[in-house]
């Protein structure tokens, strides 16, 4: 009986922690330099004039994900210009997912030529500091002074299926109420997608 009481509370205290790990809305995130297709690195502070970023954890080889990639190009094309550009991550770890190689990236990148930096947490240090689990998975990013506050965490919007019938535009709401000085209705959605693949 006690055995069976201390592996329940170490269950309980594993999920507490669970919760506690990455960012939550509210807090404030880490920049990063993480190398993009093109070859260069990216990092938030060089973007200088933006109000702040669509941070979107993705990957080549994830079915959600390439529902997703022409609302992602969408997102960025709309809200790069209001200062809120799409930076996609992909976390993978290439062992476990081939699929998800730098090099493969560089095939996808050119060829849904895509309009936003794609870059490569090969580390795993920065889906690890975010907290991020599925792909794809956004973080809202907002500048306030020096520091980049998380304002969303989740999906895109409610139908990976199909566009058309796409009825919460989660993303285009919470941006919209940045770019309008208002309080964002829902600040946290279930990411729905693939599992990250995290090295072993």
């Amino acid at each position: 009986m006690r055995f069976l009481m201390t592996m329940l509370l170490a269950l309980v205290f594993t999920g507490a922690m669970a919760q506690k790990s990455g960012y939550q809305v509210g807090d404030t995130a880490r920049d990063f330099e993480l190398k993009n297709v093109d070859g260069e690195t990216v990092s938030m502070a060089d973007h200088e004039d933006a109000k702040g970023f669509l941070v979107i954890f993705s990957c080549n080889t994830c079915p959600y994900v390439v529902a997703y990639e022409d609302r992602m190009m969408e997102l960025h094309e709309k809200y790069a210009p209001k200062g809120y550009p799409v930076i996609a991550i992909n976390p993978n770890d290439e062992a476990l997912s081939p699929g998800d190689s730098f090099e493969k990236m560089q095939e996808r990148a050119r060829d849904k030529n895509f309009p936003f930096a794609y870059v490569y947490d090969e580390s795993q240090e920065i889906v690890n500091a975010y907290g991020a689990t599925r792909t794809p998975e956004v973080y809202l990013l907002q500048k306030q002074d020096d520091e980049l506050v998380v304002k969303y965490i989740g999906a895109i919007d409610n139908n990976y299926r199909d566009a058309s019938e796409v009825t919460e535009r989660y993303v285009e709401e919470a941006v919209d109420a940045l770019l309008n000085d208002r309080q964002i209705a829902e600040t946290s959605t279930k990411a729905i997608g693939c599992t990250i693949k995290f090295r072993k």
